[in-house]
């Protein structure tokens, strides 16, 4: 089992930055794929940003230039900094972990956080 808790969301103006953070505990952190996903009310979990256990990641087309995934094994914790925020940003984000030996898109990972709520104003 793995045991993720995300911290570092709230209310931003457009054109502010946020640094999400995502503790995780229970396996070996640096055996794990990590990804950001995020769900705005009424529509489906997307991608947000995903890191591989060599540290390769990847991005949602919507996001690419403004936000950077990282992560610190020492620390066990994956980062999301999120810049140039924009409204269509607000949304609920939510860390997971996955097992895969790829690095996925899908939200078909194996562990999830309960989620930072963002909020983006205009």
């Amino acid at each position: 089992q793995v045991q993720l808790v995300e911290s570092g969301g709230g209310l931003v103006q457009a054109g502010g930055s946020l640094r999400l953070s995502c503790a995780a505990s229970g396996r070996t952190f640096s055996g794990l794929n990590m990804g950001w996903f995020r769900q705005a009310p009424g529509k489906e979990r997307e991608i947000v940003a995903a890191i591989s256990r060599s540290g390769g990641s990847i991005y949602a087309d919507s996001v690419k230039g403004r936000f950077t995934i990282s992560r610190d094994n020492a620390k066990n914790t994956v980062y999301l900094q999120m810049n140039s925020l924009k409204p269509e940003d607000t949304a609920v984000y939510y860390c997971a972990a996955d097992l895969s030996l790829m690095l996925k898109r899908t939200t078909n990972y194996d562990y999830w956080g309960q989620g930072t709520q963002v909020t983006v104003s205009s």
